[in-house]
């Protein structure tokens, strides 16, 4: 990870700690709801849509997209020169940067630190192709359950998901629809895991129209579960231990007949 190894620079200076987001007091104080977010002491760095798969409509100081070497450098640079300043003692200077005033480019009605650039609260209307080659449009969707994933081929609790979702979607045919699109993977592999799969998903490559469509995708896994009216009922960013048990209380629920 990038941030440890810009701590390992300070040896007895600089302590790496990592929270969990819904136990953390910072993540708390600033509103943050999603992965990633980097503090240094007190002040947030860096939140969650200063990152992403995909560099359209980003602000300036985005380190999007993530897969780029050239913004890991950048966001490597921009960490060290941070910490610099606290330890100078000149911490003020760093919150004053990393505060953006109301209407700044890049911001948005959210909370400070909110997961993506503000997620949808009915399901977008998107057209993607699926691995098999057909055209499909969300808004035949209607009078489903939808499930939409976002993940990628090296995420591993993105499969785990992903063959939960796709017993729930075998378990319920025709009344629940799973659409599981690949972010920051190529076609190949993204083939492989489908190939390797539990049936019941429909498989698509994400693109950066249907990432910021769903209010940009920041982490993965990042799931969406909207009832049969297209309203969200549901969004988690990241893996959190009880994703399964939350998201499975509210898929059963809109399932039940």
């Amino acid at each position: 990870m990038l941030v440890k190894d810009v701590v390992a620079q300070y040896p007895g200076r600089v302590t790496f700690v990592s929270e969990n987001l819904g136990e953390s007091a910072l993540a708390k104080r600033f509103g943050v709801t999603g992965y990633p977010a980097i503090f240094v002491n007190d002040i947030l760095v860096a939140r969650p849509r200063d990152f992403g798969y995909f560099g359209e409509g980003s602000a300036a100081r985005r380190y999007a997209p993530w897969k780029d070497a050239a913004n890991h450098e950048k966001f490597r640079n921009d960490l060290v020169r941070m910490v610099d300043l606290v330890l100078a003692g000149r911490g003020d200077e760093v919150r004053a940067e990393r505060t953006e005033p109301a209407g700044a480019p890049g911001t948005t009605a959210a909370a400070a630190g909110d997961a993506g650039s503000g997620g949808p609260t009915t399901l977008p209307a998107v057209t993607f192709t699926d691995l098999a080659g057909s055209a499909r449009k969300t808004d035949d969707l209607r009078g489903k359950v939808v499930v939409v994933e976002f993940w990628a081929t090296w995420c591993p609790p993105c499969r785990t998901t992903l063959g939960w979702l796709g017993d729930l979607a075998t378990a319920h045919p025709g009344d629940l629809e799973v659409l599981a699109f690949a972010v920051e993977s190529d076609e190949a592999g993204v083939r492989k895991v489908a190939a390797d799969a539990r049936p019941g998903p429909r498989y698509a490559l994400g693109t950066p129209e249907i990432a910021l469509a769903f209010g940009d995708v920041v982490s993965v896994p990042t799931l969406f579960i909207f009832d049969r009216d297209g309203r969200l009922a549901y969004t988690s960013y990241g893996a959190p231990p009880d994703l399964h048990d939350s998201a499975g209380r509210v898929l059963a629920k809109l399932t039940a007949r």
